[in-house]
């Protein structure tokens, strides 16, 4: 009995801290479509670090995850057991029955983003950007605009440009096409699963050092 008594001492001081993790810290997410290729792959699973959510926390380049509260996404239609279920309230395997968003930041309140002429490379703040992390042969934006984000919101497109909803396809919706800052759950930090596709999941601010502040 004593042995059992301990077992299950130890099965719940693990559920506790699993719990306080997903809730403080960490937590995990599955990558639906392609439109973060080739950063991210369809069903990666990545963990996203939920403590990197404040504007003071999070720089252009950022890859993070932020709450659908603006209709970019289908409702979501997913199947689970509860073996699943039980992994997901824990934080091991990611949420099926929220919507959420991955995308990259291009963005800050206050920014100026737009297309410079001809070449399809993004403009912030003045500054042409070249970005290594786009999928390949495809330029910064085929689209053209000129936003200037307002206090509070972001900009965010995806890396795989021609395959991303993101805030260019949403300028005459909801939001006009900005995410804020209080729907982004966190940064996305590793890809977890896969094991062969381990390791960083994709954040760059290096492309952006040379933006000033406006």
């Amino acid at each position: 009995m004593r042995g059992i008594r301990e077992v299950l001492i130890i099965l719940a001081i693990a559920l506790v801290v699993s719990f306080v993790i997903r809730t403080f810290f960490f937590r995990a997410f599955l990558i639906p479509s392609g439109s973060m290729e080739e950063t991210l792959q369809v069903n990666d699973r990545i963990f996203v670090n939920l403590i990197v959510d404040s504007e003071e926390n999070l720089e252009r380049g950022d890859v993070v995850v932020f709450e659908d509260h603006y209709g970019w996404l289908p409702p979501a239609e997913v199947e689970t057991n509860a073996f699943y279920k039980t992994l997901e309230v824990l934080g091991l395997y990611p949420s099926t029955s929220e919507q959420h968003l991955v995308k990259r930041i291009i963005g800050k309140s206050g920014d100026h983003v737009t297309v410079e002429d001809g070449t399809g490379r993004l403009v912030v703040n003045g500054t042409p950007i070249d970005e290594p992390y786009l999928y390949p042969g495809v330029a910064g934006s085929d689209v053209d605009f000129d936003v200037t984000v307002p206090e509070g919101k972001l900009w965010v497109m995806g890396d795989h440009r021609d395959a991303s909803g993101d805030s260019r396809s949403h300028v005459n919706g909801p939001n006009d096409g900005f995410v804020d800052v209080t729907d982004v759950v966190g940064r996305a930090e590793v890809i977890a699963w896969p094991i062969q596709r381990w390791g960083s999941a994709g954040s760059n601010n290096e492309p952006f050092e040379q933006v000033p502040e406006r």
